[in-house]
């Protein structure tokens, strides 16, 4: 009979989760023991039992069979942060693929060489009379720094480090030679760094609606009744979301009980943070990639300790180490970027719904426009939906006007604004009030092709077109490359070379060309790259110094502008023309949103959508601000064609640096599940819709089935095959319930 054998990690720390050590499994462990389990083992000449975690599972023995200790058994369930986490890792690895320690990496806060903070000062230990005796001894030996240091100490007993060093030019050597003397002594206080640098204002607390005191009033009745439960609040724009969700955070914080807030772009993280800084103080603090490592461990450490309530951030925020967890708050849950890009490739609507279970907390799901899977879910009884129909300023819904830029053009208009655009831009110009014009490209950014042949200029490298920019540079967005502007078309030799030139910059300059006098802010990737951009921008929007905000798609997500009464859509169906099954609801929700930023005021507002598919279901619901409508129809495609949330579907990635050998592999693993079960759909393999990208060929395959369940087996019977065949020079991922099949 074969052995089995299990890689344990000893250490749950980030840094030292690539070291595993191999133990046999014994034969009355073989059913019971799975991946992530927490094991107690021998460990050390002296087999002290440790406590350890299975990262995998095998009959391969990596050393001497003889020397190879057995474990010594399953540990007795514990409810530590640490173990919560590393079930929620094997809820990942399993669910989502990859190996357990990249499903580690991803949950556990790195701490690797991050120093603890301290705040050093000195303390005056000689009373002042013997201090200025010893300041006169000092001046008379000509030792100026300690003479200064001294006569500081006399005035004030206790003086921070870092002012004596810097203010008062005195060197350490000087400050250790007076502690020798018994002088004064140095003090240091151990403390966290804190991200968070708000003033603490007073929030003018809101009355709750009818509708928003159900929602209140029906989470807490099931929460206080043992039950926990997954809830989906659809509110229109404006109808309040996140006064409900403080409303919900302030509950848990009397229970005793943390909140994790998910947003899904940095850029909603200043204006939630001052929201919520204002009603919890210093309670709440952030998770997000502009904080150096030693402030993220910083932050945890302050979770652990139970120092803060509240932490507010994106996707990596789920995993704050929180050990009172009550409630996670996912907002703008439609949102693409909750879906990790890089394996494991998990979407964390699912990870937070384990995250909850795993720690007897309540999810909360917010929307305009949720996503077709969380109101599919909803519809089913699976979710329980709360409904927010109006807006708590008692404004309607802006207008909307759709406009086709074919009959602006035929009307002799060849401005990128039509001419109700231009129109309403002059009359809030002239009345003082905001406006926001929306287009989801960025800077100069636009393909470069001949006009005499139709020869697209394209990356060496990758199998996309190269981008235009300002100084003449054509710049591919996948690898970087980058390379001078041609005269001349290197295929025909025309000198005919134009470029789509459609980003914010441009309509930037058109915007004051059109309104010399307009106060202009852009928002976009190429504006907002340092540290404290986003909230630099939107603290001056909101404060009024500027009168249009022109932005990509972060400008659109969750912000609220009371004083914005226009909103202007240009190109609003570029994203239909994704060949995507998702790009008709990634319109809708993208529509949706824009528009709902104009009239969260007293003052009504008006919105201007530019589009060439003006009959598009997506477009026409979006004007109308009809949900309902657009899902219907969207759910009856979804079901024709067996897209989720219909059916489920697995795609399988394959890259290799050899074309050939890359197509070979992913054949042969379509073949592999296509002899697993017939139910099965299998579409391709062929080559991904970008077939190379920095000369590393891709190939996709597709899985389609009813069951989530059986596209987990199906990743598993792979998995095993790939560790099996253990390739060298090729890499194949998993995505679940791809964001995009592009």
């Amino acid at each position: 009979m074969s052995e089995r054998y299990a890689d344990i990690i000893v250490d749950i720390s980030h840094e030292k989760l690539d070291k595993t050590f191999q133990y046999r499994v014994p034969e009355r462990l073989w059913d019971t023991l799975e991946t992530g389990m927490c094991v107690m083992i021998p460990f050390g000449s002296g087999n002290t039992l440790r406590k350890g975690y299975c990262v995998s599972i095998g009959e391969e023995c990596k050393f001497d069979a003889a020397r190879i200790k057995e474990i010594a058994g399953i540990a007795e369930k514990d409810v530590s942060v640490e173990d919560r986490l590393i079930a929620l890792a094997a809820f990942i690895r399993k669910y989502f693929g990859g190996t357990m320690i990249q499903a580690l990496k991803t949950v556990l806060p790195a701490k690797h060489s991050v120093r603890k903070l301290e705040h050093r000062h000195l303390e005056r230990l000689l009373d002042k009379e013997a201090l200025l005796s010893l300041q006169g001894e000092c001046e008379r030996k000509h030792q100026t720094a300690k003479a200064r240091l001294l006569r500081a100490l006399a005035q004030q007993p206790e003086i921070p480090y870092e002012w004596v060093t810097g203010r008062l030019g005195v060197a350490a050597s000087a400050v250790k030679s007076l502690e020798r003397e018994g002088a004064l002594r140095v003090v240091s206080v151990s403390g966290y760094r804190n991200p968070v640098r708000l003033r603490p204002e007073e929030e003018q607390r809101v009355a709750l609606s009818g509708e928003q005191q159900v929602i209140v009033r029906e989470f807490f009745r099931d929460f206080d009744g043992g039950k926990t439960d997954t809830y989906l609040i659809h509110g229109i724009t404006g109808s309040g979301k996140t006064e409900v969700y403080m409303q919900l955070i302030a509950g848990m914080r009397e229970r005793g009980r943390q909140s994790i807030v998910l947003i899904p772009e940095i850029a909603l993280t200043y204006q939630t943070l001052l929201r919520f800084y204002r009603r919890f103080g210093d309670r709440v603090s952030v998770m997000n990639s502009t904080l150096s490592p030693g402030e993220k461990y910083d932050q945890c450490e302050r979770a652990r300790n139970g120092e803060i309530d509240v932490i507010i951030g994106p996707r990596s925020a789920l995993f704050t180490p929180f050990p009172r967890l009550g409630l996670i708050v996912m907002d703008e849950e439609h949102e693409g970027s909750y879906k990790s890009e890089s394996t494991p490739k998990y979407h964390a609507r699912e990870v937070a719904q384990e995250a909850a279970r795993l720690s007897e907390a309540s999810l909360v799901l917010g929307s305009a426009t949720p996503s077709l899977e969380a109101y599919y879910r909803a519809s089913r009884g699976e979710y329980r939906m709360f409904p927010l129909r109006q807006r708590l300023t008692g404004g309607s819904l802006p207008t909307v006007h759709t406009v086709d830029p074919r009959e602006e053009l035929r009307a002799g208009n060849r401005s990128i604004f039509s001419r109700k655009l231009q129109e309403l831009l002059e009359d809030r110009l002239a009345k003082g009030q905001q406006s926001m014009l929306f287009l989801n490209r960025r800077g100069y950014a636009g393909f470069l092709s001949c006009r005499a042949c139709g020869h697209v200029m394209k990356c060496p490298h990758c199998d996309v077109s190269l981008s235009e920019h300002r100084g003449g540079r054509l710049l591919c967005h996948y690898c970087g490359y980058q390379e001078p502007r041609p005269r001349l078309c290197p295929v025909c030799g025309s000198k005919y070379l134009l470029g789509f030139k459609a980003g914010t910059q441009q309509i930037e300059e058109k915007l004051k060309e059109r309104f010399p006098k307009a106060r202009v802010l852009r928002m976009d990737g190429d504006t907002t790259r340092t540290r404290d951009s986003y909230e630099r921008i939107l603290s001056a929007f909101a404060g009024g110094e500027a009168d249009v905000l022109i932005g990509t798609q972060m400008i659109v997500k969750g912000h609220d502008f009371p004083n914005v009464t226009l909103v202007g859509v240009l190109a609003a169906d570029l994203s239909l023309g994704a060949n995507d099954y998702r790009s008709g609801e990634r319109t809708f929700q993208l529509l949706t949103q824009a528009v709902g930023r104009a009239g969260r005021g007293t003052v009504p507002g008006e919105a201007v959508i530019q589009t060439y598919q003006p009959e598009h279901y997506a477009v026409v619901h979006a004007a109308k601000q009809d949900y309902e409508g657009f899902y219907e129809e969207e759910i009856l495609y979804r079901e024709l064609s067996g897209y989720p949330p219909a059916a489920h579907m697995l795609a399988v990635q394959i890259y290799g640096k050899t074309e050939e050998n890359a197509k070979q592999l992913a054949e042969m693993l379509s073949d592999v599940v296509k002899s697993i079960e017939s139910r099965m759909k299998v579409i391709g393999p062929a080559p991904a819709t970008i077939g190379k990208v920095n000369d590393v060929f891709r190939f996709v395959f597709y899985v389609k089935h009813r069951e989530y369940g059986q596209l987990v087996h199906a990743k598993d019977v792979l998995e095993e095959k790939l560790r099996v065949l253990q390739p060298r020079r090729e890499t194949v991922q998993f995505d679940f319930d791809p964001m995009s099949t592009l």
